[in-house]
């Protein structure tokens, strides 16, 4: 922690030019610092779900609009049934 506190503008010109940094307490990682654009990525990704599905964050990508409406549109093939599990 003292070594962030020390350094806070080089990890935070680190993050904005994508790379993150981890954070750690008594080496556990406890928390990271990544950019804006990242952030928004991983709420994306939370508000979606697991049941999203690549549709649900397509608009995350740059012109993907298209994508997401043939993504939302298209038909299923096939099961999506796996083996049930004990």
């Amino acid at each position: 922690m003292a070594d962030v506190k020390a350094k806070l503008s080089k990890y935070i010109r680190a993050a904005e030019h994508g790379d993150p940094v981890i954070i750690t307490r008594h080496g556990r990682a406890v928390a990271a610092l990544v950019g804006s654009e990242e952030l928004q990525l991983l709420e994306r990704l939370r508000a979606a779900g697991p049941e999203g599905g690549l549709a649900s964050v397509a608009g995350g990508w740059e012109d993907s609009d298209d994508l997401s409406r043939i993504l939302n549109t298209s038909a299923r093939v096939g099961s999506r049934n796996g083996p049930v599990l004990d």
